[in-house]
């Protein structure tokens, strides 16, 4: 597909240099991009290259789509999220959450209407506070070192208990967090306490009384209904003062998170959103914050078109914090369904009304594994009926993707879902989970997994090594496996040989690059951690590593472990392996279900199908 000529952007609020090129997407009929808005302040060269800027990202060969859970087409075959001519699904249900004591996160709606009409004096304006983010991001091509570090600045709000929110991506791979309130020239020191890579927030802890002087957290109101006024204000652009810009509620509905590479509740809205604009809060006319700004769409075609966290989001981020004492994630179903649309197809099941979503296929790696067929018909979440669409009932006159329901969860809590199989109608009880990725869109650590035999570099396949390496040098059969393939047991990953440093030992595979490993002295190899098992218990007098089309490379184990030091020492290597790869290792998969082990399939059910969403 020729995308050369893209014109349709989406940008997440928060651009913070390199680390956002693997969050771009795009359907199969039109090229987008999702941004963020931190802004970019000091951009350095990384290995001779200058940093990219939103202008010149790389658009992808393949059609990306999330591998969280998918939204619905519209009648015309396009994605929901891509078109302009997206139905209005507007607001449901109260977002209104208790206060939790005093000084809890979240307070209760103010029925006292503030004037804004004056909103330089606006109180609230005070618990805005500009952030100062020094990133270092790992080099994913060489994973024992990491790139030049660079500054950007975005914008977060005080929510109360000594707490800043803001977006994951405003301080991704951070180094140092520095906030300013308003009016002041001092910068304190922030610490980041989680991230929710699905959700793009981020909680900050300010511990500095000297901070918290005279100031008073923000409080969270409902969902606004379409054509409510919403004022964005923050730091956008890097100046030293707040800004304020005014427009209304456009559309609220499942949209596509850039960062997070997930489909979650948000909020669309025509005020200007620009870079540092990111973790600034939107508020409504009473003066309560009604969610979070954090991207753009961007096209010759429309304008003024910008996002907002709302917060349902935001209040499910935070409680599953307060639950945890960690960020654990929005839960997945874990099938693949299509719609039912079709008269003939619903008779064909026994399917008696026009209702249900039929499952395509299950995660193995889901409870649903265990619980759901290929062939069943989800007519019912919690009680809830789900149209044929896909749809379920939103507030009245309106509806929403069924995914909506599932996002209210949390990890571990059970669902039950109304199924009819083979005619028969029936009831299941099914745990949600977070979902697993075969490649990763994100990497907890400071490094990356390596492992080097004989100058031959392996670690495991991820979506920043893919942005990093440009998928042109990826491959593209590797690429469609990245993209469409689904892990068979947790712990599963795609290792791949990144590179060879040259070296006696490895005459004749210098040239080799990013090929995918499969087996090792004839084992299927299960995760990086598992190649440097079977090589560290290897008492044969070869290594031998299979590739893809029967490619091999044999090294001489004893002349591998005389080799390594100087090896390590020529390139100026520290370590032979991550630290992680210390550690003992633990079987994912078990002795007695080796029949999950091999090469991973690549599946075409989500390649130019607009009927089939993951859930």
């Amino acid at each position: 597909m020729a995308v050369a000529a893209a014109n349709c952007c989406f940008f997440a609020a928060a651009f913070t240099g390199r680390s956002a090129t693997h969050r771009l997407f795009y359907t199969l009929r039109t090229p987008n991009y999702l941004y963020s808005a931190s802004y970019n302040q000091n951009p350095v060269p990384v290995k001779g290259k200058p940093k990219k800027s939103p202008a010149n990202y790389p658009i992808e060969k393949l059609s990306r789509r999330s591998k969280d859970e998918k939204t619905f087409s519209n009648s015309d075959g396009s994605s929901g999220r891509t078109k302009n001519e997206r139905s209005q699904s507007t607001t449901p249900k109260r977002v209104g959450v208790e206060k939790k004591g005093s000084q809890g996160f979240l307070a209760d709606l103010d029925e006292q209407k503030v004037d804004t009409s004056d909103i330089q004096d606006a109180s609230f304006l005070n618990a805005v506070v500009k952030v100062y983010c020094t990133h270092t991001e790992p080099d994913y091509s060489l994973p024992w070192q990491k790139q030049k570090q660079y500054t950007s600045t975005g914008s977060a709000f005080m929510i109360g208990d000594g707490k800043l929110l803001t977006n994951a991506h405003c301080v991704e791979y951070n180094t140092q967090v520095k906030v300013k309130r308003r009016g002041d020239d001092t910068k304190y020191i922030a610490k980041v306490l989680t991230r929710g890579v699905e959700c793009d927030l981020a909680l900050l802890l300010v511990e500095s009384k000297e901070f918290w002087e005279g100031t008073e957290p923000l409080q969270f109101g409902r969902l606004p209904n379409l054509q409510d006024s919403v004022t964005v204000v923050g730091y956008p652009l890097g100046g030293e003062t707040i800004s304020v810009s005014k427009g209304v509620v456009s559309r609220i509905e499942v949209t596509s998170y850039a960062h997070g590479s997930s489909d979650l509740l948000g909020i669309q809205i025509d005020a200007a959103i620009n870079p540092g604009n990111s973790g600034g809060p939107a508020f409504n006319d009473l003066g309560e914050c009604i969610g979070v700004a954090f991207q753009v769409y961007r096209s010759d075609e429309v304008e003024n078109i910008g996002y907002v966290i709302p917060t349902t989001v935001v209040s499910h981020f935070l409680e599953d914090y307060e639950r945890n004492g960690k960020y654990t994630g929005f839960p997945c179903l874990g099938v693949l369904l299509q719609k039912l649309e079709n008269p003939a197809l619903r008779a064909c099941l026994n399917v008696p009304s026009n209702e249900g979503v039929l499952v395509r296929k299950v995660e193995p790696t889901s409870h649903a594994s265990h619980v759901l067929k290929e062939g069943d018909v989800i007519v019912s979440f919690n009680n809830v009926r789900v149209g044929c669409e896909g749809t379920v009932p939103f507030r009245p006159s309106e509806r929403i993707a069924f995914r909506y329901l599932i996002s209210q969860k949390f990890t571990g809590d059970v669902a039950e879902l109304g199924i009819i199989r083979g005619g028969q109608s029936m009831q299941v009880q099914v745990t949600l989970d977070t979902r697993v990725h075969l490649v990763p869109y994100h990497i907890e650590g400071d490094h990356p997994s390596y492992l080097i035999i004989a100058g031959l570099v392996f670690t495991p396949l991820s979506e920043p090594l893919i942005a990093e390496e440009c998928e042109d040098s990826i491959g593209l059969k590797l690429l469609t496996k990245a993209r469409y393939s689904m892990p068979r047991f947790r712990g599963e990953q795609i290792v791949i040989l990144s590179q060879v440093l040259a070296n006696d030992e490895n005459i004749g595979y210098e040239d080799m690059s990013n090929e995918q490993v499969l087996k090792l002295n004839g084992t299927w190899i299960k995760n990086i951690h598992h190649l440097t098992h079977l090589v560290d218990s290897c008492k044969d007098k070869y290594l031998v590593f299979e590739f893809e089309d029967n490619f091999l490379v044999v090294l001489e184990r004893e002349s591998v472990l005389a080799a390594s030091k100087s090896i390590l020492k020529g390139y100026g290597i520290p370590s032979e392996r991550s630290d992680d790869l210390l550690a003992p290792y633990v079987d994912p998969v078990g002795q007695n279900d080796e029949r999950k082990v091999g090469d991973s399939a690549v599946s075409d059910s989500e390649i130019g199908n607009n009927e089939l969403h993951w859930a």
